[in-house]
């Protein structure tokens, strides 16, 4: 199993990104995937949910309305839109996939949203 997140950089406050995470080594569409973040000094916080097939999703407080999970299970890829972007949202991003008794985890890819 491996997840490649891509896409963070530096942002200035009210701008957007968009974050991606390939995935192989199983098979993609079969299983719920999540985005995390962890902040300096900070505990992992999870952002967000999205269901196999990409019809259910949700969302943490903090990020809802602003960010948007979507998946391509054609091209084995969750992404997250992040709009309108908060100095808070400053983090290292991760996806995460649950399967069966194991957790994987990306490298992760860091969001910067600073003036």
């Amino acid at each position: 199993v491996q997840l490649v997140e891509s896409g963070g950089g530096l942002v200035q406050p009210g701008g957007s990104l968009r974050l991606s995470c390939a995935a192989s080594g199983f098979t993609f569409s079969n299983y719920d995937m999540r985005w995390y973040r962890q902040a300096p000094g900070k505990e992992h916080e999870w952002v967000a949910l999205i269901g196999n097939s990409g019809r259910y999703t949700n969302y943490a407080d903090s990020v809802k309305g602003r960010f948007t999970v979507s998946r391509d299970n054609e091209k084995n890829t969750v992404y997250l839109q992040m709009n309108s972007l908060k100095p808070e949202d400053t983090a290292v991003y991760y996806c995460e996939a649950i399967i069966g008794r194991d957790t994987y985890w990306g490298q992760g890819t860091q969001v910067t949203v600073s003036s």
